[in-house]
């Protein structure tokens, strides 16, 4: 198992009591696996830092304002390509399918285009084979990145580590076309429903 995949994984994933304990020696046994840059290490090593000197509950709601209520910096790649139309859900069959093929049996509360489960999923293959698989969704890892890299998230040197394990960079042309179908809204903004109405809008009295 390639352990840099699996931490940061754990690392994107909801906040729990186990990865908190871990925080300290993260950044250690990344080095020790020597797939990531020394900028990738002291940017994690800064993550690392910033969430274990605060409470777990306070990387929690962190987290949660995050990612799920920031639309354009959704953890779920696919959203940012299809939205909730059908083509998201043919493109998961497909995740899940290559996910068996694994041997990875996904949790049933967990999407399969979740950045984690993509994750955990490149930490069962090669180096090789991770970074060929990585580069086929890294222009919205690039895009997520430069959404977080705008707020100065810490979040920010996760998916920087991210993009250097991947065989190819993101397009800088891509992202700049994420970022105009993707406008930074909240996700409550995105899905609130408009007021219904009757009949014409400017009725003659």
């Amino acid at each position: 198992m390639l352990k840099t995949y699996r931490l940061l994984s754990r690392l994107l994933s909801y906040p729990d009591a186990d990865i908190y304990r871990m925080l300290e020696s993260t950044g250690q046994v990344m080095a020790e696996e020597n797939l990531l840059d020394d900028k990738a290490i002291t940017g994690i090593a800064e993550f690392c830092r910033f969430f274990s000197s605060n409470t777990l509950i306070k990387w929690q709601e962190h987290y949660v304002q995050l990612f799920d209520y920031s639309r354009s910096a959704s953890l779920y790649l696919f959203e940012h390509l299809h939205g909730d139309s059908k083509d998201r859900g043919q493109a998961m069959v497909g995740l899940i399918d290559l996910y068996q093929s694994a041997g990875l049996q996904i949790n049933r509360s967990e999407l399969p285009d979740y950045l984690p489960v993509f994750l955990e999923f490149l930490s069962l293959q090669t180096p090789t084979e991770a970074a060929s698989y990585l580069s086929e969704i890294i222009d919205i890892a690039g895009f997520i990145h430069y959404k977080l890299a705008e707020k100065d998230n810490p979040y920010r040197h996760l998916l920087y580590a991210v993009i250097h394990l991947s065989a190819r960079k993101p397009d800088s042309t891509r992202i700049t076309q994420l970022n105009s179908l993707m406008p930074e809204v909240s996700l409550d903004e995105a899905y609130e429903e408009k007021p219904v109405t009757f009949g014409c809008e400017n009725p003659i009295g």
